[in-house]
């Protein structure tokens, strides 16, 4: 069992790394990590069994000790065990966990909060539904972790329609089927949309084209197309004229790029919970031949280390080698944490579509809050997610404290929400995120799936794939077939 557990850990810890938005960038898996999970899954001998029960023992010790454990709220109320992997989430439940006692004196709670690295994390969380015990009551499942979760459904998860029910109404719907079973019931409350959109650098872009920052913006306002974003590239690209200035970057060991060409389609390469996964997608192949050429063009670079996502990425925006991107609005931490300097010279605008009336955003990245059926306390704990992640009070405080743009859309047009001046988000960029997000609409945010076939799909593409398209120019469609090929040996 234990060798199960940690092989399907390892390989959906690669998905995990590319749809990440709360917590960590997206990284390139390791090289043999797929090899070491090919051999858990084939070895069979007792021996071998034996040493995978010591190591998954040694990695809980490891797990124990590296773990800060913080407890909030009543200690006379009901007490729920809650891990995560981000300690900032957990202080966002202790905020929540005070407010929830002011209004419910007669129902309080006292919640402690243990953070745990990422795989431990997941692995203990794995191991202990699967066992039947040792479960804490709520638990913070990143999004490429979900597939395995969620096989178990309400046999191992509480269902949280009945809890969310008064939300829903609101909700972004793409973001709560991020976290749906194949029986259809919601297992998991996210923390936010993680709607793509893009950014622009209008204070580098105005320097440039010697107009001014008004007449940039109205520019960029314009763009509608990918036809109208390549047009103004390639008169950004013409006025500034200098070697190694580009107009954007494309990533090879990062996926948004496709999945906002595919959600743009209404495709999904995986097939979803029925499949089979296709990812020879028309859509999928005219994002990447734009890609190709606008490298050959000189309008796009290859992104440093792959993505923007790195401190490579970081200083590569901060040099002005790029002006412009598409990235999940969670990236506004990044600019926020490490690009500070930057203040005041980018602005947020919607994605261009290949076609006018498409879906413009996906969400990308996120964790979801489950709750355990082992809870002795599952109704209270299945109560306090959803108004902790879903209500205005909740929303406000993931906006204030992580930084998130939230899913109950209610929220995107307060005043005392979206325009509030003393919100650092709102302050660092030349419009308000959450206007952008209203313009999107909830209606025009796509959604990918991801499941049991994902992490397969996602780790061939950044491996190989994206390299053999954008660095060594293979033609589209046999980088294709060669992709769909190595995930039909999967299905």
């Amino acid at each position: 069992m234990k060798k199960k557990i940690v092989s399907a850990l390892m390989c959906t810890a690669l998905v995990a790394s590319m749809l990440v938005g709360c917590g960590s960038g997206e990284t390139n898996p390791p090289a043999d990590a797929s090899d070491a999970a090919a051999t858990d899954d084939a070895a069979g001998d007792t021996a071998e069994a034996d040493d995978t029960e010591d190591a998954a023992e040694d990695e809980a010790e490891t797990a124990e000790a590296e773990a800060v454990t913080n407890t909030f709220g009543d200690p006379n109320g009901t007490h729920l065990e809650m891990w995560t992997f981000v300690e900032l989430h957990g202080q966002h439940y202790g905020k929540m966990a005070a407010d929830w006692n002011t209004a419910h004196p007669d129902n309080t709670i006292e919640i402690t909060c243990t953070t745990y690295p990422y795989a431990d994390m997941h692995t203990k969380l794995l191991t202990a539904l699967q066992s039947g015990t040792g479960a804490p009551d709520i638990c913070d499942v990143e999004v490429g972790q979900f597939p395995n979760v969620v096989e178990g459904q309400d046999t191992w998860l509480v269902p949280l329609n009945d809890y969310a029910a008064d939300y829903l109404d609101t909700m972004v719907p793409a973001r709560m089927e991020t976290y749906q079973g194949a029986d259809g019931n919601y297992y998991g409350a996210p923390y936010h949309v993680g709607a793509t959109v893009m950014y622009y650098n209008v204070a580098a872009m105005a320097e440039a084209m010697g107009i001014s920052e008004d007449e940039v913006t109205a520019k960029i306002d314009a763009v509608v197309t990918w036809d109208d974003y390549q047009a103004l590239g390639e008169e950004y690209i013409a006025a500034i004229g200098q070697d190694g200035k580009y107009f954007t970057s494309v990533d090879t060991g990062g996926t948004d790029w496709l999945w906002l060409a595919m959600a743009e389609y209404g495709d999904d390469w995986t097939g979803g919970f029925e499949g089979p996964a296709n990812v020879q997608l028309d859509s999928v192949k005219k994002m990447l031949e734009m890609q190709q050429s606008w490298l050959d063009s000189g309008l796009a670079e290859v992104s440093p280390d792959g993505h923007v996502d790195l401190e490579a990425g970081f200083q590569n925006i901060m040099d002005h080698n790029i002006v412009s991107f598409p990235k999940a609005m969670w990236y506004m931490s990044r600019f926020t944490n490490y690009m500070p300097e930057e203040k005041g010279n980018w602005y947020i605008a919607k994605c261009p579509v290949f076609e006018a009336g498409q879906k413009m955003s996906v969400g990308i990245g996120g964790t979801g809050t489950v709750v355990t059926q082992q809870s002795s306390a599952k109704e209270l704990a299945a109560e306090f997610v959803c108004w902790a992640k879903m209500s205005e009070e909740g929303e406000q405080n993931i906006w204030d404290l992580l930084g998130f743009d939230v899913c109950n859309t209610a929220c995107w047009s307060m005043d005392s929400f979206a325009h509030n001046d003393e919100n650092i988000y709102n302050s660092y960029f030349r419009n308000y995120p959450y206007d952008v997000l209203n313009e999107i609409g909830l209606d025009n945010i796509g959604k990918i799936s991801v499941v049991a076939i994902s992490p397969t799909i996602n780790e061939y593409v950044c491996n190989t794939t994206l390299n053999e398209v954008l660095e060594d120019k293979m033609d589209v469609s046999e980088a294709l077939q060669e992709l769909q090929d190595a995930v039909d040996l999967e299905q």
